[in-house]
C-alpha cells in the first residue's frame, strides 16, 4: 500500500510541475466554485460555515480535477485511494480572504487542510501518514464512509 502511495505522490508531483496534475472526479468532488458558494468571506462564520457544510472538506490550491500543486494534489489522490469522491472542495487561490481565513481559523500555515466532520485533521502530511497507518481507513468509517482500500484487500485475498 505504502508503495502505492509513493508512486501516485510521485506521479501527482511531477504532472503538477509539468501542469497535467491529477485527473477528473465527479463534480461532486467540487466544481472548483467552492470559495464563491462562501461568499468570497475568511471572517471566522463563513469558514465555520464551509467547514460544516459536509463530512469531508478540503481547503486546497486549485481542484479535484486540476489540482495547482503537488500537496494538494497528493490529497486528492489519496481521497481517490480510498473512493472518497463525495467531498467539498473550496480553491483557496480564487479568495484571498479564503486563503487567509482558512489559515486563521486552523491555527495552521499551509495549504491543503482537510476537515473530516468539522474538524481539522491536518495537511498533506497528517493525511499521508494517516492513510499510511490505517488512521484514515477507522476516520472515514466513522463517517459512514467504507474505504475502497479495503475492498482491493478483499479483492488480493481470493487471489
Amino acid at each position: 500500500m505504502r508503495a502505492a502511495v509513493r508512486t501516485a505522490w510521485r506521479i501527482g508531483t511531477a504532472a503538477a510541475l509539468r501542469g497535467r496534475a491529477g485527473r477528473p472526479l465527479s463534480q461532486a468532488a467540487g466544481d472548483g466554485g467552492g470559495a464563491e458558494r462562501g461568499g468570497g468571506s475568511g471572517s471566522r462564520e463563513a469558514v465555520e460555515r464551509l467547514v460544516r457544510e459536509h463530512p469531508v472538506v478540503v481547503f486546497m490550491k486549485g481542484s479535484p480535477a486540476q489540482p495547482l500543486c503537488g500537496f494538494s494534489n497528493a490529497v486528492v489522490q489519496i481521497l481517490r485511494l480510498h473512493g472518497v469522491e463525495d467531498y467539498r472542495a473550496h480553491d483557496v487561490l480564487q479568495d484571498p480572504d479564503l486563503r487567509q481565513g482558512i489559515k486563521n481559523y486552523s491555527n495552521w500555515p499551509t495549504i491543503p487542510q482537510v476537515y473530516l466532520n468539522g474538524e481539522f485533521v491536518g495537511g498533506c502530511d497528517i493525511l499521508l501518514q494517516m492513510h499510511q497507518n490505517g488512521d484514515l481507513v477507522e476516520e472515514l468509517k466513522k463517517l459512514g464512509i467504507r474505504s475502497a482500500l479495503l475492498d482491493a484487500e478483499k479483492d488480493q485475498e481470493k487471489k
